[in-house]
């Protein structure tokens, strides 16, 4: 769709926010979005492509939206857009150099320091020339600060927005803010930069941002889990063995080994990406869709977690890690992990939840496999052939699929493992699936805060993983040398098997092709 072929029900979505059923709120201003770090590999890569395809999709109509660039680099307009230029047209977009040069065309850059009061009153100068330009009244006009900057300048950076940015009046517009993970290095960082941002903005203005809540498959775990009658008796520890949520990299740290190495892989995936995924699989059914509800019956889940036991952890590190120049030589910080969870409630007590990431393995997925039980009193002598499982890939390739057995087709009676298979490129052929951010991005501007960390979520996630946490800091737990390229140190795998998972050998799932 061209960027001129607005339609109204675009609009309409694109206008909703938190105040919509409030028929005395007067007509809502314009939209600033405002990219804090915008020099920065972060907001090249996915923000602004982003905010560009909600541009070509008409949530963002160049009537009512501008957006603005700040960081410290001193460059011009012109030179901000040239360095996005490349990163907006893609095969997944393959956009018209039209739209391309009008979406730049709405962005401003501002240069400034992140802790100086002169740059960001001249910021605020150019919002307000903007909304004045859109007749915006005074406080109707809504501004949104994207911070794709490191967590460090969070704090004089929202004191920046605070004193100097924030809307002069509240006439049904807004200020909100997006922060970008890590939110913290541990429990007390994390509850020291809650408190250093929840004491200049409500936590309706706070938007914690996690891409991983807003991929296709992850959102569909609600729908699954309670739009369909057949999974709700299944859903417990009666029918489930266990559960893996895994995330792997086919290549290492490539460049961003001083930057991993302050973190490791718990903190940059298990921590915050696997973990939202743990609650959406784990959690009850919520009272209503509203965010806050859906919010409430994950922090539930989270309360519900047992301390992590040190036997039920193996660490790794990949051979050639530390020869990265940036990466300390004795450095201790594992590119691998596999923790257990467990979750002390009525529907999953006994169940492992089982969490696995690593880099420079010999595949790249994200998916979630939910393994059922044994099926008792198995007359066909089939359980050495596997277990049903349900699995959800969220990348690459996404899909669904049931293994189950089923005869082997011929004469005789035999059986064989085999699979009830949604492949999305296959099943929504002409449908193109929005990044995450994409879909993130839309909804601060609405309002909608179903997809993001609340702070109380966010604290109990950290309580789970500080203590394992600092025993590896301080060196008590060590992580094992693995090939680059392999599945991970042997451990993993045997603790896999401890926890209960039965590996199927000889099947294999291949993504159909069109």
């Amino acid at each position: 769709m061209g960027s001129g072929e607005w339609s109204l029900q675009k609009r309409d979505s694109f206008r909703t926010d938190s105040f919509s059923g409030n028929e005395n709120v007067p007509e809502i201003g314009c939209l600033s979005i405002i990219v804090l770090g915008a020099s920065g590999d972060l907001a090249k890569k996915k923000t602004f492509p982003a905010l560009f395809h909600l541009y070509c999709q008409g949530f963002l109509p160049p009537d009512e939206v501008h957006i603005f660039g700040y960081a410290r680099t001193k460059i011009s307009d012109d030179e901000l857009r040239n360095r996005i230029h490349g990163y907006l047209v893609s095969e997944r977009s393959p956009s018209s150099s039209e739209d391309v040069s009008k979406f730049l065309q709405l962005i401003k850059y501002v240069s400034g320091a992140y802790d100086a009061a002169e740059g960001f009153q001249l910021l605020d100068k150019e919002i307000a020339k903007h909304e004045f330009s859109k007749s915006s009244q005074e406080g109707s006009s809504r501004r949104l600060f994207y911070l794709a900057l490191p967590p460090s300048v969070y704090p004089p950076v929202c004191r920046m927005i605070r004193k100097y940015c924030m809307n002069k009046s509240d006439l049904g517009g807004w200020t909100r803010i997006v922060v970008e993970k890590p939110f913290g290095k541990d429990l007390g960082s994390a509850e020291e930069l809650s408190s250093q941002i929840g004491e200049l903005f409500d936590e309706p203005q706070i938007y914690r941002i996690d891409h991983y809540l807003g991929k296709e498959l992850v959102q569909n775990l609600l729908v699954l889990r309670f739009a369909n009658r057949f999974f709700l008796p299944l859903w417990n520890r009666d029918n489930i063995d266990n559960v893996q949520i895994v995330f792997r990299e086919d290549f290492g740290t490539e460049g961003r080994g001083g930057y991993f190495d302050e973190y490791g892989i718990i903190r940059d995936i298990i921590q915050n990406h696997l973990l939202q995924v743990l609650c959406l699989v784990a959690m009850e059914k919520p009272v209503s869709l509203k965010p806050e509800h859906i919010r409430d019956e994950k922090v539930k889940v989270l309360q519900s977690v047992l301390p992590i036991k040190d036997e039920e952890v193996v660490l790794g590190q990949y051979e050639g890690y530390r020869d990265d120049p940036t990466v300390p030589d004795l450095s201790n910080t594992p590119t691998f992990a596999t923790v257990i969870l467990h979750i002390h409630n009525e529907r999953w007590e006994g169940v492992p939840f089982i969490l696995k990431a690593g880099k420079a393995l010999n595949s790249r997925k994200a998916e979630i496999r939910v393994q059922f039980k044994d099926v008792p009193g198995d007359i066909f002598k089939c359980k050495k052939q596997g277990r049903n499982e349900f699995v959800i890939r969220l990348q690459p390739s996404e899909a669904m699929y049931m293994k189950l057995m089923v005869k082997q087709p011929g004469l005789e009676m035999s059986t064989v493992q085999s699979e009830l298979d949604l492949s999305y490129r296959q099943r929504y052929q002409h449908v193109t699936i929005p990044e995450a951010y994409e879909r993130l991005i839309l909804d601060t501007i609405r309002g909608d805060q179903q997809h993001f960390v609340r702070r109380d979520e966010l604290k109990a996630a950290w309580e789970i993983f500080t203590p394992l946490l600092h025993r590896i800091d301080d060196g008590e737990m060590k992580p094992i040398p693995y090939q680059p390229g392999s599945r991970g140190p042997a451990e993993a795998d045997e603790l896999l098997a401890k926890a209960g998972y039965v590996q199927t050998h000889g099947y294999i799932w291949i993504p159909p092709t069109l």
